[in-house]
Order: C-alpha cells, then sequence, then structure tokens
C-alpha cells in the first residue's frame, strides 16, 4: 500500500470516528420529551435528614415557647389589629405574642400544594412534598466582570440581562431578582424597572421585592397589564413578593409590613423571609437559629393568614452563618448547608411549601473554591427535599456579587445536583440480570452497544452544556479552554441573540405609554 493510500485510509478512518463521535454528541443535545429528560424540575428529595424526628419535634416546641412567651416587637397598628383579631394578645411591654393554639390551627389551615406560576405555564411549579426546584435570588450590589477580574456596581441592564440568560437555563428554574440597580436611585423608580425589568426578561416565574407599599399598586397594574387583567392575574400570579417583614431577632420590619399587606390585598403570593444571621441576629448554635427563624416566619404565616386564610405564602426560612472570627458572612460554609438542609426538614415537619437559600459561594469569581460552596450548599439543600432553592446560581461574595458567567457554569452544577436529587431507579429493568446474562454468555462481553445502553443512554445520565469531559488529546486540539472561557463565549452569544418576546408588543408600547420615562430600560437593549 503506497503512503498516499495509507494516509488517506487513515484520515479516512479519522473522519468516520470523529464524525461518530460528533453524532453521538449531537444526538446526546437533542432536546427530550419533559418527562423522560434525566433532570428536571420538580424532582423528589427528602433522602438526606440532619435532624432526627425527636429534634424535629423539641426544636417544634421551642419555636412553640418562643411565640408564646418572647413574642414580635414593633408591629404597627394594622398588623396588631389583624393579629389580636385573630387570637394574638399585645402586651403592655409592646410585644406581640402568640398562643400555641392559634399557631397550631393556622399551620393546619395554611395554604399548601400550591403553584408558583410563569408566564409560560411550561415554567409552573407545583411547590409540595419534597419537590425540588433551584432559582436565583439576592440584593447584590455588583455585577462581576471576569474578564477584567473586578467588581462594579450593579445596573438595571444587568438584571434583564441576567433575567434572558436564565429564561433559557434548564436546571435554573425560577428568576428571583438578584441584584439591585444601582443606576436608579429614587425608590419607586427602581421597584418598577426592577420588576419590568424580570417579568420582560423571562417567562419563567418571578420573584421581586418592594421597598413600600405605595410601590405595590403601579407595580400591580403593570402585572395586571401583561396577564390581560386583574382577574386573570389573580387566577395565575407569575410573581412572587419576597418579603424581609422581620428584622431579627423578634422583630416586625415596619416598611416590609406595609408592602406584605398591600401584596396579599393585590393576589402576589409571599415568601416569608426570615434571614437572622448566626452569631450575629440568631443565636450561634445551629439548633437555636433554626428555632429563631422557624418562630419567625411561623408569626408571619399567622400574620398573612389573619390578613387572607389560605393566602399562598412559603416558609422562608433563611438563616444565614457567621465567620465567628470576623463577624462576616460565610454564605459558602458547611453550617451554612446543614442549616438550610435543617429548615427544609422543618417545612415538611409542618408539611407547609419550603423555601431557603444555597450557593451563595464565599468566592469573588467563578473558581475552585466557589464550585465546591456551590456544589456542596446547593446538593445537600435538593438532598433535603428543599421546594424552593434560592441564590443557587450566580451569586459570589456572600450575596454582594452576582455574576452572568456563573450563570451558566451553575446551571451545569445544578444539573449535578439534579441527578443527585433523583437518585437510583431499582427494578426488576434496572437491576439487570437479563442484560448481565445477555452480555457475559451470549454478546461481546461488553456492553458499550447495548439496547439497554443505548436506551439509558439519555434518560438516566446528566451531560453539561459547558462543562469539560474532553480526553487530553481534544482538549489539546480545541486549544485547551477552561470552563470560564467557555462560560464567557456563551454568554456573549446569549446576549447577542436572545431578546425574549413573551409580552407581546402591544401591551409592552400601553406599558411605556402608562408609565413613560419611568420605565428605564431602552428599546434598543431588548433587541428592538
Amino acid at each position: 500500500m503506497s503512503i498516499a493510500v495509507e494516509q488517506s485510509d487513515t484520515a479516512d478512518r479519522g473522519s468516520r470516528r470523529s464524525g461518530g463521535r460528533e453524532a453521538r454528541r449531537a444526538l446526546r443535545a437533542a432536546p427530550l420529551a419533559e418527562d423522560i429528560r434525566p433532570v428536571r424540575p420538580g424532582l423528589s428529595g427528602g433522602s438526606y435528614k440532619p435532624l432526627a424526628q425527636n429534634d424535629l419535634e423539641r426544636i417544634h416546641e421551642a419555636v412553640l415557647t418562643v411565640l408564646e412567651t418572647i413574642g414580635f416587637a414593633n408591629a404597627i397598628p394594622s398588623c396588631i389589629a389583624a393579629l389580636t383579631r385573630v387570637g394574638a394578645t399585645y402586651g403592655a411591654d409592646g410585644r406581640i405574642r402568640f398562643p400555641r393554639g392559634l399557631v397550631l390551627d393556622t399551620i393546619r389551615t395554611a395554604a399548601r400544594n400550591f403553584t408558583l406560576h410563569g408566564q409560560d405555564s411550561r415554567h409552573d411549579m407545583t411547590v409540595q412534598g419534597t419537590r425540588v426546584h433551584y432559582g436565583t435570588a439576592g440584593a447584590a450590589v455588583h455585577l462581576v466582570d471576569v474578564e477584567k477580574r473586578e467588581y462594579r456596581e450593579s445596573l438595571l441592564q444587568d438584571i434583564y440581562d441576567a433575567a434572558r440568560i436564565v429564561d433559557g437555563l434548564d436546571n435554573i428554574h425560577f428568576f428571583q431578582r438578584p441584584m439591585v440597580p444601582r443606576d436608579i436611585p429614587d425608590p419607586l423608580e427602581m421597584d418598577l424597572n426592577t420588576l419590568y425589568a424580570c417579568v420582560m426578561g423571562t417567562s419563567k416565574h418571578v420573584g421581586t421585592s418592594f421597598t413600600v407599599c405605595e410601590n405595590v399598586a403601579p407595580a400591580l397594574e403593570m402585572l395586571y397589564a401583561i396577564a390581560g387583567g386583574e382577574e386573570n392575574f389573580r387566577a395565575r400570579p407569575f410573581v412572587s413578593n419576597s418579603n424581609c417583614f422581620v428584622v431579627p431577632p423578634m422583630k416586625f420590619a415596619e416598611d416590609a409590613c406595609g408592602v406584605l399587606e398591600a401584596c396579599v390585598a393585590g393576589g402576589i403570593p409571599i415568601l416569608l423571609l426570615s434571614a437572622g444571621q448566626a452569631g450575629a441576629t440568631a443565636p450561634a448554635a445551629i439548633a437555636g437559629a433554626v428555632v429563631q427563624a422557624v418562630a419567625e416566619v411561623l408569626a408571619g404565616l399567622v400574620y398573612v393568614n389573619a390578613l387572607k386564610p389560605g393566602h399562598p405564602a412559603i416558609f422562608g426560612t433563611w438563616p444565614f452563618v457567621s465567620d465567628l472570627r470576623t463577624g462576616a458572612m460565610s454564605g459558602g460554609s458547611a453550617e451554612q448547608a446543614l442549616l438550610t438542609a435543617a429548615c427544609a426538614q422543618m417545612a415538611q415537619f409542618y408539611d407547609l411549601p419550603g423555601g431557603s437559600a444555597a450557593g451563595m459561594a464565599d468566592s469573588k469569581l467563578p473558581d475552585i473554591q466557589s464550585g465546591y460552596e456551590k456544589g456542596i450548599t446547593n446538593v445537600m439543600a435538593g438532598l433535603s427535599g428543599l421546594n424552593l432553592i434560592y441564590e443557587s446560581a450566580g451569586m459570589h461574595a456572600s450575596l454582594l456579587g452576582f455574576c452572568l458567567e456563573s450563570l451558566i457554569i451553575d446551571n451545569d452544577m445544578l444539573g449535578h445536583c439534579l441527578r443527585c436529587v433523583r437518585g437510583i431507579e431499582v427494578s426488576d429493568a434496572a437491576l439487570s440480570i437479563d442484560t448481565i446474562a445477555d452480555v457475559c454468555l451470549k454478546g461481546p462481553g461488553h456492553y458499550l452497544g447495548n439496547e439497554q445502553t443505548l436506551r439509558l443512554m439519555q434518560t438516566e445520565y446528566f451531560y453539561p452544556a459547558i462543562g469539560d469531559r474532553f480526553s487530553p488529546k481534544e482538549w489539546n486540539e480545541r486549544g485547551r479552554p477552561d470552563i470560564l472561557s467557555r462560560a464567557i463565549e456563551e454568554k456573549k452569544k446569549i446576549l447577542a441573540t436572545r431578546f425574549p418576546r413573551h409580552v407581546p408588543k402591544a401591551i409592552d408600547d400601553r406599558l411605556r405609554q402608562r408609565f413613560g420615562e419611568t420605565i428605564r430600560l431602552p428599546r434598543s437593549a431588548m433587541g428592538g
């Protein structure tokens, strides 16, 4: 055989191998039906339980004691009226206390097993049991510029960009505002523009906050218009209010309580958010931090149900961790992972829809530290069966910085977490006795081309979108890319091409006419 022929034959074989490999990759990349994907929203967790049953009952008794004997300070008059009307007591010391019967009755009759809707029904989330959903959240004041390795103030455009990136990421199931638009100082304009950027950027469920109760009415006007009317929004509320109604330890927050009341009246689901910091505004003992967080959120649950029985409210126990050497927050710590998992168990103890935080890396950049902090805290939250895992993607510097590239990297990481949540199927078919017999007794002695392997390769196995699984040779041939460079490239591609159009232009035109220059996001930034 001539050298030329031999080289040609070798090239053909290499091409066939490469073509076959690329074809297999293309097959794996093809979209699957929702019900057969290896990971998907709402998988059931609950296999990890840091608290024993006796621990849960002791925490519950401590919570009832705290609510009955210590109670809450700083309630606004409308809060006092609502709570005392249903049986709470207002003492001479200015504190509202909650008899245990009132608390237990509220737990028994509170809303559960409800749906948090998306503008697109494909993104609806049924919040019940141990069904797990991952999403964003936070109020970061900086955007992480990974190419310059620096932090800059976050802008309204960054919120819209984050929303439209999340809109196309399968493993981030909802979008709660992750940053504050530092270019809009006016509180009303900040609240309205934040909401507008979120709901225009994604058709997934959105969470947002309001500074004062007066800002809720124009926001509701905007939401009702997008929904096609107030009745439609109330039937399918696609926005929830993240409400820090409590200032730990055990004090009501005046402005947030006003917002809570306005949102309940307007039909917006409430995330009852207690965010004490262990060792600072909550006990340093992990069990004590759980007790305080649960007590604070149950007080909020009584409050919501006193205003409107059965209104959808999320049991949002979010105790954070301090580095006790410095007092600084440590969102990526092992203790944070334990706290979040314990709070998930308490939500399940009460059969209430639970939401808490994980993935809050202390690391300033999407690096190795960020990976292990996010991976550990997020997988433990998922394995514990937490319904809504907030701040799971994109966050850095213990909530001070947010990174668009990290959304893309973390989407892969959350896919791994969800695959762990799904667990292992043990059935007659999965035990594979016939398959083992066929390969060992009749077949080639390996499973590479086996019918079971081909059938399960897409439905049983998760494949990362940008994570590196190349051989060293392939990696070298592709220019030795790292995950951050691939995320930068993917981010730029998304931001250049993805401009969601789920809100019709005619409705957007009416919103811009109604709110005028209040809406700061230019049409040019939205692809039109």
